[in-house]
């Protein structure tokens, strides 16, 4: 059993971590992780993205996980939002691109178009 002082220092990491989720001003990394994500392989591209942000110590980022986005083929599916700029969608997103997605645009701020959506919907006819 855990003590009152242990509780409430949970309690306050824990509303610390969901005020961070409410922060605006930095960007979100939102992956689908319904069951059509999950099943095509979302949860270690969540863990990878995770792991990446913390290992860089990436202050103003967040990770988060959503329900459906809507086009289950695609799967896994991550979104990233930034102030002031259009959100961008990544689809067949693996374990392996994470790192180049967080380089490219989560620290220098270009998106890597071959992986999205619109490349991936032009190129695969």
């Amino acid at each position: 059993m855990k003590s009152i002082q242990e509780l409430e220092a949970i309690r306050k990491k824990t509303l610390e971590s969901i005020n961070l989720r409410k922060d605006t001003e930095g960007t979100r990394i939102v992956v689908g992780m319904a069951t059509c994500g999950i099943a095509a392989g979302a949860r270690p591209v969540l863990t990878a993205f995770m792991d990446e942000a913390a290992k860089r110590n990436l202050q103003h980022v967040v990770v988060a996980q959503t329900g459906c986005i809507g086009v289950c083929r695609l799967e896994p599916i991550v979104e990233v939002y930034q102030p002031g700029k259009e959100k961008v969608t990544y689809v067949k997103v693996t374990p392996d691109m994470v790192g180049k997605i967080v380089t490219e645009h989560i620290v220098n701020g270009n998106p890597v178009t071959g992986y999205t959506i619109g490349y991936y919907e032009a190129h695969s006819k």
